[in-house]
């Protein structure tokens, strides 16, 4: 703030210019608060209003060469990290947000490097979703925070600079963006044969299709099989001749010698990419390709768990990644849900 200076002028001549303090309004017996923040920026209507609590005069800053607002630091920030599917609206206390502006469920896309970058630079902030997380319309993906009130402009400049040169790097997206989901239709197979005789209820039926709902896809058909390695590889090669989008299977999937699902899988020709993820709850998932299709076998934990490895990765395939090891491997780290 080297070439800010901060000057007293009158009421009316400060239309523009931006108030260095709080005021604050008392209404005996009713209120007292603020009425005008710090860097509130003041317009032609404010000047009754600043009248009615007796100002005639007040202090503003006048910006020096080089310094910037924080409203308008933290509006060109958002605009250089928005990328597809964001908006991003007017500033506020030296913050603005970017949000999804898809209609319905999307994956949060958010390059972790240039946020360490950015929040390295001092005196400004940014604050993300993790990158892959389920995001709605209107829902925050980040917000640009600038921490005094007023900023050198290299700063912004700055970040400006490690958004382009990402931008470069990948074809002109932001550093924050968002994905539309898939609509994907589904074959769902229960496992075990205390379901598949009537013993006990499926549980698993109801709250696997919730999930997919709430993501925008659906289960278009259920099966049962008993514990029985050949019937699960026949209903899987069922679900391949239908040309569902997924397949999930769900039951059978500890390594208990009589859990049958996990060898079914491998013998129905499907290309594992991983059985057993390095996250709890979820540790038991398998997940592989076959045909090209996404197979999914399912341990217990997802009927009971809000949330579970089926959780994080469901969302990228729907997205349209393509899943490989070194993805599920990475999954440790803040993979413990408590």
């Amino acid at each position: 703030m080297s070439g800010t200076v901060l000057r007293e002028v009158k009421v009316e001549d400060a239309v523009g210019l931006v108030l260095a303090h709080d005021l604050t309004q008392i209404l005996p017996g009713t209120f007292k608060g603020r009425l005008f923040r710090k860097g509130h920026r003041v317009t032609e209507a404010d000047i009754p209003k600043l009248k009615d609590i007796g100002k005639e005069h007040l202090y503003v800053l006048d910006l020096g060469e080089g310094d910037l607002h924080e409203d308008d630091a933290a509006l060109r920030m958002a605009a250089a990290l928005a990328g597809s599917h964001t908006v991003f609206g007017e500033p506020h206390e030296g913050k603005t947000a970017i949000k999804s502006a898809l209609a319905g469920p999307a994956l949060s896309v958010v390059a972790k490097p240039v946020v360490d970058e950015i929040n390295a630079l001092g005196e400004i902030a940014l604050a993300t979703l993790v990158d892959g997380q389920v995001v709605r319309e209107g829902e925050t993906v980040a917000a640009t925070r600038v921490i005094p009130l007023v900023v050198p402009a290299a700063k912004v400049a700055a970040v400006e600079a490690i958004a382009e040169r990402y931008r470069a790097a990948h074809g002109g997206e932001g550093p924050v963006s968002v994905r539309p989901l898939r609509k994907l239709r589904a074959g769902l197979l229960t496992t075990g044969t205390e379901v598949y005789s009537g013993r006990i209820a499926d549980k698993f039926g109801p709250v696997v299709s919730a999930k997919l709902e709430a993501l925008g896809s659906e289960v278009a058909e259920q099966r049962f099989a008993p514990d029985d390695r050949q019937t699960i590889v026949n209903h899987i090669h069922y679900f391949l001749e239908q040309r569902y989008d997924m397949i999930l299977v769900s039951g059978g999937m500890s390594v208990d010698p009589d859990d049958r699902t996990p060898g079914a899988i491998a013998d129905a020709g499907a290309d594992i990419v991983s059985y057993g993820t390095p996250m709890l709850p979820g540790s038991m998932l398998l997940f592989g390709y076959i045909r090209g299709v996404p197979i999914f076998g399912l341990p217990g934990c997802v009927m009971h768990d809000p949330f579970t490895s089926f959780d994080v990765l469901l969302p990228r395939v729907l997205a349209g990644d393509v899943i490989v090891a070194e993805q599920i491997a990475a999954m440790g780290y803040g993979g413990l849900h408590r």
